[in-house]
């Protein structure tokens, strides 16, 4: 989907510049080698960030917890 048809700016460029590590959206405008032209897409683009941002935290969360279970929790079988 075009995200910003100023720069030809996909959700998958918003989603690249996320994964390498774009925290604000002039980062992914950087990662695309562009900029804002008429500010349509700037809401769009700082929602999608947000979104995706909030999932990186939960999946970090969920990995921490995940490795703090006892291998029992985890589905393995304890041994005696």
């Amino acid at each position: 989907m075009v995200i910003c048809s100023c720069n030809s700016l996909t959700h998958k460029d918003v989603e690249s510049a996320v994964a390498h590590g774009a925290t604000r959206p002039s980062e992914i405008y950087a990662a695309k080698r562009c900029k804002a032209q008429c500010g349509n897409c700037v809401p769009g683009v700082v929602c999608m960030l947000k979104e995706m941002r909030m999932r990186q935290l939960q999946a970090a969360e969920a990995l921490a917890h995940a490795a703090c279970l006892p291998v029992a929790a985890q589905g393995g079988a304890l041994s005696a």
